[in-house]
């Protein structure tokens, strides 16, 4: 075969990859547009909640809907975006998630006019890429049919002598630094500036070393609840709502220390480049009204973002919510600056603090 022959082999074998590749990124997309609309929660008690308030009467306007639970990570929305096989379309994220997301563009960015108007949420509700869903507390929790002697704070929780057994924490460093540190004396107005310092971080590492042999850990919000019922551990950290959700759908005395806990904002964002950015949109919309959110807490005792669901709330559950004046008193605020500047360092050391026997 002569040289131009070959070149012209070779030329249309490129040509012919191209029209290949061109067709298959045309199929992708086509089958991407097509898709259903999908939304991300956090799986257990409280996505079954969002299922009956949110999801269910959403599909019977007539908008095709699946849902999907997850567990966090910056890295897997990372991995979803510039991994190009995102297939994910509204997903519920955490504070330091929906910041650092929104800097490296992987969220769309939000039209608060198509959300309800931003005069709908309560202040710091809304974002450029996100609009509040939740408000929550890390409490600690504890089965009260099991441990007579109810623990009094985060102090309790780090003496195994006085309370022996096992206790369970989310398998993070995020929370778990600051109840350290509470227990192990700094005020919750103090913990973020001790945490700030080398020797601070230190010394809540040195606080969990000590209940080092007793600790279990968990990682999705149902395991919990599920570990107390098992007997596994005798006290856990623990979200608010998913203690409350397995007292009355499983009939368990679980008891819950407000004191000196945590508290925080999960928000709804939108993934970059979704096809289906305007049912994303009509979806979160949906979501944000007064009257779907304050069905919420029924199912699931958490605080609500629209200001005047508050009001629309069954007064009978007022006390469990974190929004509580009585509860949130007792608790402090979660730094995200803090979390958004030292994560990844402070992760890394978790998981060799972790790991190490």
């Amino acid at each position: 075969m002569s040289k131009t022959s070959i070149k012209r082999v070779a030329s249309a074998a490129g040509a012919a990859l191209a029209v290949a590749a061109a067709f298959a990124a045309t199929f992708t997309t086509a089958v991407a547009q097509t898709r259903d609309l999908s939304v991300v929660s956090w799986g257990g008690a409280y996505q079954d909640g969002q299922k009956e308030v949110y999801f269910k009467p959403f599909v019977a306007g007539g908008v095709k809907l699946t849902d999907e639970a997850w567990d966090g990570g910056l890295g897997v929305l990372r991995t979803k975006i510039k991994g190009g096989n995102n297939t994910w379309d509204v997903v519920q994220v955490e504070a330091d998630e929906l910041e650092v997301g929104c800097d490296e563009g992987l969220f769309e960015k939000l039209d608060a006019a198509k959300i309800g108007g931003a005069g709908r949420y309560l202040p710091g509700a809304v974002h450029a890429c996100g609009v509040g869903a939740i408000i929550y507390n890390l409490v600690l929790a504890y089965d009260g049919d099991k441990l007579k002697a109810a623990p009094n704070g985060w102090a309790d929780f780090f003496d195994s002598k006085k309370v022996p057994g096992k206790r369970a924490v989310r398998n993070g460093a995020k929370w778990n630094l600051e109840i350290a540190l509470i227990a192990d004396g700094v005020p919750k107005a103090d913990v973020y500036k001790v945490l700030r310092t080398p020797a601070g971080v230190d010394r809540a590492f040195k606080k969990l070393d000590a209940i080092k042999a007793d600790l279990v850990f968990w990682k999705s919000g149902a395991q919990p609840p599920q570990m107390l019922a098992a007997g596994d551990v005798v006290m856990t950290t623990a979200y608010n709502g998913r203690i409350t959700a397995a007292n009355e759908k499983d009939k368990k005395n679980f008891k819950m220390v407000w004191k000196d806990t945590p508290y925080t904002m999960d928000s709804w964002v939108i993934m970059k480049g979704s096809p289906n950015k305007a049912n994303a949109e009509k979806l979160v919309e949906f979501m944000g009204r007064p009257d779907n959110q304050a069905k919420l807490p029924k199912y699931i005792r958490y605080g609500v973002t629209s200001k005047e669901a508050a009001a629309k709330v069954d007064p009978a559950l007022m006390g469990e919510l974190p929004t509580n004046p009585v509860n949130l008193n007792q608790a402090f605020a979660e730094d995200v600056r803090f979390w958004i500047d030292n994560s990844d360092k402070l992760t890394e050391r978790w998981n060799k603090w972790a790991a190490a026997k």
